[in-house]
Order: C-alpha cells, then structure tokens, then sequence
C-alpha cells in the first residue's frame, strides 16, 4: 500500500462501502429492471410469465395497466380530478407542496432555535416530537380531526365547521383533493422538524466571527442574513431538501393510514398494490419508474449543490 497513489489509495479505503452499496441498492435495482422486463403469470402466482421487453413499460405509460391499478399512473385527461386521480401528478403534488413548506417552516425554526434564549432547549425538544411520533399514530391523529362524526374540524350539513366553509366536504376522508390536502398537512406537521434540526446543524456551523464584523461594517439584520447567512447555509438546505423530497416522492404509510390508496394514489401505493396482486411484472415497472424519477430528481440537486458550493 505504500506504493499506491494517493487516488488508488482513497479508492481502496472506500472499497468495502462500495461493495455493500453494490451489494444492498445497485443489485436489487437491476433485479428489479429484469423482472419488469416478464409479464404478470396470468395464473396470479409470484413466479414471472414470459419475456415481454418493455411491453410493461409501454401498458404503463398508454393507460393500458389502469384497468388492474388501483388508479392510473398518468393524467387521463387534463382535469382537476383527473391529476388528483393520477399517482405520478399526485405524488408530484405532494413532494412539492410539502418539501416547499417544510423548508419554510424549518428554515424559520432553525433561526429561532439558532437564537440564545432561555427555555431553548425545551423550545427544541417541543419541536421534535412531531418528528418522533410513528407514521401510524400520526396518521390516526389526522384521520380522528377529519373523521365525520368525531373530529372537530369536520362538521355536518346542518352544523358546519370552519374548513367546511373554505370549501372542504364533509367526508374528506373520501375525496382526492381533501384526502390529498390533509396528507400533505400531516407531512409537513411531523418533516418540518427534520428540516429545523439539519438547517439548525448548519447555522451552528457559521463563523460567529463574520456576523461580529458585519456589525461593524454597519450591516443591517437583512443585509448579514443576505451576505452572511444564506450562502453559507444554502449548501445544508439543498442537502435537506434532497432528503425530504426523496423521502416525500416515497409517501405511503400516510396515504394508507388516513385514507386509502384509491382516494390518494401515489407511486409507492401502485406498487405495493400490485405486488399484493400477485402482479409482479406491473410492480417491479412501476417501482423502477419511481426510482428513475427519484435519480432525476436527485441529480438536479447535484447541479444545484455543486453551483452553490462553487463546483465540486
């Protein structure tokens, strides 16, 4: 090893998490490349059928595969129901408006928790419990407030509550759009914490040092922020935000715990609906669709990292 060139030596030392990444994400992507490549055993069973190409592919995409779905994976028409009812748009739907909002939320705790102030560590730890709360106790929590009958934000025709008059139904639970904004609302009610304490890691990072001489070059509040704060700390929201978004586009415990899979359809609903189905090849297409839109999605972060760090 002495020999070895610095790179060759960084390489060998890197080999072993290489190896089980191979080994635990790289193998079972391409295993599930090849069985979306055989179609369902028309006899319901989990063995593959014959060899079909990219025959799946091609039904998934043209709407041929609805049929067997739970819901279509594209638009049938260009409607307001017809998104809602789509599990691409829909899971689009909530990774952006949830990610949006929790980096909002999260970006404005973490200034405030980053603040010296008595009470702070408990201020802290009020914030993470969302955060600690399991997906099905939360997912109950936000099904009791929206279920006719026993929640206190839902009311009845004769006796409406307040989000009925902002145009909420009376039965959320079974209506996409409702079903889908009160999905969104629980994940941004338990991941905003997550954004808080990954952005907060990155304020506690700054120099003190750079604020200090801001102050006596006459900097403003604004101005330190917009010099000071937010380049320095652009790096850790993009890495956040990665994180979320992969996590939002993987959305399923909530959907399945508030409302079904049918009233909010998402990417990781038609997947595990068709693989319950027995139907293997339909699942595996879908499942590596999904990871495909996740690599696109992850490499526009890449980009955006590596402009905000200068280049890597």
């Amino acid at each position: 090893m002495e020999n070895l060139s610095e790179t060759k030596f960084a390489y060998l030392l890197m080999a072993p998490a290489l190896l089980l990444l191979a080994v635990i994400a790289v193998w079972p992507l391409l295993s599930t490349f090849r069985m979306s490549l055989f179609a369902d055993n028309a006899g319901g069973a989990e063995q593959l059928g014959s060899f079909v190409g990219i025959e799946n592919y091609v039904a998934l995409m043209t709407g041929q595969r609805t049929a067997i779905l739970p819901s279509p994976f594209l638009p049938e028409a260009l409607t307001i129901d017809a998104f809602f009812g789509s599990a691409l748009t829909v899971t689009l739907i909530i990774t952006g408006v949830s990610v949006f909002f929790e980096t909002i939320i999260g970006f404005g705790q973490a200034l405030v928790l980053d603040q010296d102030f008595r009470g702070r560590r408990w201020v802290r730890v009020a914030i993470i419990i969302p955060w600690a709360v399991p997906i099905v106790i939360q997912g109950m929590i936000f099904y009791l407030l929206f279920q006719p009958g026993i929640g206190f934000l839902v009311g009845t025709s004769e006796n409406p509550a307040f989000l009925n008059g902002l145009g909420m139904s009376f039965t959320p639970l079974v209506n996409s759009i409702d079903s889908t904004i009160i999905v969104i609302i629980g994940d941004i009610w338990k991941t905003s914490a997550f954004m808080a304490l990954l952005i907060l890691a990155g304020l506690q990072s700054i120099d003190r040092g750079l604020y200090d001489v801001a102050r006596v070059a006459g900097a403003s509040k604004w101005q330190q922020f917009k010099i000071i704060t937010f380049p320095l700390i652009l790096p850790t929201v993009l890495v956040a935000m990665l994180f979320r978004t992969i996590q939002a586009m993987r959305v399923y415990g909530m959907i399945e715990t508030v409302s079904s899979c049918t009233t909010v359809p998402s990417l990781s609903c038609l997947v595990v609906t068709s693989f319950n189905n027995r139907l293997i090849g339909t699942s595996a297409t879908v499942a590596f669709v999904t990871a495909g839109i996740i690599a696109v999605v992850v490499s526009v972060y890449i980009v955006k990292f590596a402009d905000a760090e200068g280049g890597f």
